[in-house]
């Protein structure tokens, strides 16, 4: 089974970027569409971005669109969120997020394999 570790959160100022990455342990990481969750304190985890398991079909939440980006390396079994123009309400804990079901990797329900999180904080 897979395993996902986050990393590249922290403090930024807002109008900023930051790099998230998740690396996913196990042999079977192309069978999985990954995604990006986050939850901010008092608020539910929420959909932030995904990819399917071929890396061609990308989905984001419509406040994202333009600013974030997902990628996948299968050579390296990483997946990457490129957030750029980060605004204070971006502040969050960030959870990768993996499913063999890539129609519904944007349904937090769906989700088989979680990662432990990475705080990204964003000062005004």
């Amino acid at each position: 089974q897979v395993q996902l570790v986050e990393s590249g959160g922290g403090l930024v100022q807002a109008g900023g970027s930051l790099r998230l990455s998740c690396a996913a342990s196990g042999r079977s990481f192309t069978e999985y569409a990954m995604g990006w969750f986050r939850q901010a304190p008092g608020k539910e985890r929420e959909f932030v971005a995904a990819i399917r398991q071929s890396g061609g079909v990308q989905y984001y939440t419509d406040s994202m669109k333009g600013r974030f980006t997902i990628s996948r390396d299968a050579a390296k079994n990483t997946v990457f969120l490129q957030m750029n123009s980060l605004k204070p309400e971006d502040t969050a804990v960030y959870y990768c997020a993996a499913t063999r079901d890539g129609m519904a990797v944007r349904l937090r329900n769906k989700i088989e394999i979680w990662g432990q999180g990475t705080q990204v904080t964003v000062s005004s």
